[in-house]
């Protein structure tokens, strides 16, 4: 078990459909009272001082709240792959960009993200923090293989597209309105050349110079809304569409 802070982020893992089972809440006073309601009455609860938090949690940003939980569940990639937008990260090490992403992409209407087993971030209590308890709500999978997930992605009728600042094409001119994975790499560095060449299209983000890149968190937001906008007008009813 583990230990998720920062008001938000137990919320959300109190709320219906949060993915694992809370098993205790540690609080300041002042925290509990700002809870309220949101707390099932047989969940045990410990008033506790900011300083014992600190230490529960290795942190200071627990905003007075801490919960206990299971272990973070991934999904199954295959359970991923039923969705119509999946977000793949491709070596993105700082667990706050992971959880940015899944923040944005839950926001959006995406059905899941997928990250690497190796050389990037996971799952942890800063990035669920970040998440603002999205990561409680949004399948992640986790993959020894990121081309031979993306493979399998295309096999399976998805459109595979990567963010590559070199790219001639616009983000604007893809056609999102299908199924579709959406790749993004480290600020910086970018998609690994492999990963770059198992998309389907690459596409960059028009900027201005001098600046190169955006933070991956931001360029994932341009483009998930960007598919949420064009998914909404392909609709009969003119709302967005969901995923499984």
């Amino acid at each position: 078990m583990e230990w998720i802070y920062g008001r938000n982020a137990v919320q959300m893992a109190l709320a219906p459909g949060a993915c694992r089972l809370a098993h205790r809440l540690a609080a300041t006073a002042s925290a509990l009272k700002a809870l309220g309601a949101t707390l099932p009455g047989a969940l045990p609860v410990d008033t506790v001082d900011t300083h014992a938090l600190d230490d529960l949690t290795g942190s200071r940003d627990h905003q007075g709240v801490a919960l206990q939980v299971d272990p973070f569940p991934y999904a199954a990639p295959e359970r991923v792959l039923r969705a119509d937008v999946v977000v793949v990260l491709d070596e993105v090490s700082d667990p706050r960009n992971l959880g940015a992403v899944a923040r944005t992409a839950l926001a959006a209407g995406a059905g899941g993200l997928v990250v690497p087993k190796h050389r990037s971030a996971s799952v942890t209590p800063t990035a669920v923090k970040t998440s603002a308890g999205a990561l409680e709500h949004l399948p992640v999978a986790q993959v020894t293989n990121t081309v031979a997930f993306l493979k399998e992605a295309k096999a399976a009728g998805c459109w595979v597209y990567g963010a590559a600042g070199e790219a001639p094409g616009s983000y604007l001119e893809l056609d999102l309105t299908g199924r579709v994975v959406l790749v993004l790499g480290a600020e910086g560095r970018g998609l690994r050349p492999l990963v770059a060449r198992t998309c389907d299209v690459l596409a960059s983000i028009p900027m201005e110079a001098p600046v190169e890149s955006l933070n991956v968190s931001v360029a994932a937001a341009l483009m998930l809304y960007e598919a949420r906008r064009q998914r909404a007008a392909a609709s009969p009813s003119g709302g967005a569409r969901g995923a499984p």
